[in-house]
């Protein structure tokens, strides 16, 4: 059995207004998917790492790859017009690699900081259920708009029974494979915001929680690639 995981890097970064793909952009001298990527690199519970990217990048990655010692890169996979077709591709590109009991860990790229705990619990926890998704509590109250007044409300969801989902989350092959080809071959849960978790639970499976972190954030926006930056700068002059 090996743990592969497929790091999605095949969004453009529309929101961040600038003129290079944010998971390209310099954080400290490297790009910010190397600093996720060597999350990966450097835990051993991970064998390989496939990477979907976004396409005439191939190259620079490999290169940077070299640089940054990223050894474990064994597949750069073109990426898709979403972030599931993004993934289906990575997924995809795994049939006659992976056994049925292999577990595959879906990552954005874009989510740098990686707590080593967080990975090793999505591991261990998808070998034992087969599925484990990376989750924390939630700790702001959610209203539902009245659909009659749309600036107003009259339900609320109790917090206690809200998780936010996000990545890393691990998937045994023999689930994850035949999911995307029903999904694609359906629809199903490929739309929108979609992701694998959620198409998952469209498709009908129960999904397992794991452990989470707050700082494993999602860098979305100028101001996410602005505490990135200032997080790291503090971490290097800490070192």
């Amino acid at each position: 059995m090996v743990t592969i995981a497929i790091v999605v890097a095949g969004g453009v970064g529309s929101r961040m207004g600038l003129d290079l793909p944010k998971q390209f952009v310099e954080v400290e001298g490297k790009p910010v998917l190397f600093y996720t990527l060597e999350g990966f690199q450097q835990h051993p519970m991970v064998d390989e790492i496939v990477l979907v990217c976004i396409d005439g990048w191939q190259d620079d990655v490999r290169r940077w790859a070299d640089l940054y010692g990223i050894t474990k890169l064994t597949m750069v996979v073109k990426g898709g017009d979403s972030v599931q077709e993004s993934i289906r591709n990575g997924v995809f590109a795994l049939e006659g690699h992976c056994k049925p009991d292999d577990i595959v860990i879906i990552h954005d790229g874009i989510r740098p900081l990686i707590d080593a705990d967080v990975l090793s619990d999505v591991v261990e926890k998808c070998k034992i259920f087969g599925n484990a998704v990376t989750s924390l509590p939630y700790n702001e109250q959610i209203f539902l708009v009245d659909p009659e007044d749309p600036s107003t409300t009259v339900k609320y969801i109790p917090r206690e029974t809200l998780r936010r989902v996000s990545t890393p989350q691990a998937y045994r092959f023999g689930l994850l494979d035949p999911a995307y080809h029903e999904a694609f071959e359906k629809g199903i849960g490929i739309r929108g915001s979609s992701y694998t978790n959620t198409m998952m639970v469209e498709l009908g499976h129960r999904l397992h929680f794991a452990k989470g972190s707050d700082k494993n954030i999602k860098l979305t926006t100028p101001g996410d690639l602005e505490w990135f930056r200032v997080y790291m700068k503090k971490h290097d002059e800490s070192i």
